[in-house]
């Protein structure tokens, strides 16, 4: 878990102090915490002693553990593919990479499951089932490839689904065309994209409601997503890993279709009628008959 993570499990245990100094640690996370023990205080408007309570209270030995997970946190967001290799690569098990990458993906599959809640799930598939909202899809740039794969698979489902090009420069022609309800599916996974944020609340200023995609530390974007995904990506590799990611959003695609079957599968059909008429697919050839081997039939 992260230090955010303990600190929501912990919230409602947590004295009327405690909690302001809480609010103030999430509000800009993690960087809020960095500061010396005396300074995190005065932000929080709280005593100094509070907040060497409340990380007691939260687990940590004290205010410099406190930080050296946060440290630790602000380095894994930010490190490049070349940094990851390193860390990997000095701690790498001398088993093969498959065998390695099997189990780091196994291991992300299973964290990743026990967090995610199936009702908030279900609630970002209403979202995305219902027909009355529009829903435009973003990636960045690496996770543009996930947005473009949910895309291509919504649009078979229904109608008003936009895929919105990885160039910030094209982003206001579509604000101006999104309205209160409409849905907006953004993959955000570290190092975290500025633009992406700032589009995200500038969309959700205009009522949009917010489906995130993002990793186990959490884009800035998930304060103000309405359903956020943590993915835990880290695999044994300079790259994060798309494979769960991957799962969560063919799992949403197929709940999706399953909620609106009836108008997917009328949709379906015309698509395949379309397909027929314009010969896009190739017709498989009816097989020859095999030749008889056996010689001519006895009379």
């Amino acid at each position: 878990m992260t230090v955010s993570d303990v600190i929501h499990a912990r919230f409602d245990a947590l004295t009327r102090a405690e909690r302001q100094l809480a609010e103030t640690l999430l509000d800009n996370y993690p960087v809020s915490g960095l500061g010396s023990i005396t300074t995190v205080a005065e932000n929080a408007r709280v005593s100094t002693p509070t907040v060497a309570r409340m990380v007691q209270k939260l687990g940590f030995r004290g205010f410099p553990d406190f930080q050296a997970r946060l440290h630790q946190e602000l380095e894994a967001t930010i490190s490049n593919p070349i940094a990851k290799h390193d860390r990997w690569a000095s701690n790498a098990p001398g088993t093969h990479v498959l065998n390695r990458f099997a189990d780091a993906v196994m291991a992300n599959m299973r964290e990743t499951l026990g967090q995610i809640d199936p009702a908030d799930f279900d609630a970002a598939t209403a979202l995305l089932a219902d027909r009355s909202r529009q829903v435009f899809i973003v990636g960045g740039r690496i996770t543009h490839a996930l947005a473009q794969y949910l895309f291509t698979h919504l649009q078979v489902v229904r109608q008003k689904v936009t895929h919105l090009a990885n160039s910030p420069s094209a982003w206001p022609h579509t604000i101006i065309d999104m309205r209160p309800g409409d849905v907006l599916v953004i993959f955000d996974i570290r190092r975290y994209e500025q633009e992406m944020e700032t589009f995200a609340r500038i969309a959700r200023a205009r009522g949009v409601e917010i489906v995130l995609f993002t990793d186990r530390w959490a884009s800035p974007i998930a304060k103000i997503a309405a359903f956020s995904f943590r993915v835990h990506i880290e695999v044994p590799s300079a790259w994060d890993s798309s494979v769960v990611s991957l799962f969560i959003v063919e799992a949403l695609i197929e709940a999706v279709q399953s909620a609106t079957w009836d108008e997917t599968r009328e949709r379906m059909k015309g698509l395949e009628e379309l397909f027929e008429a314009s010969r896009l697919f190739r017709k498989p050839r009816p097989e020859a008959a095999p030749p008889d081997l056996r010689g001519p039939a006895r009379t």
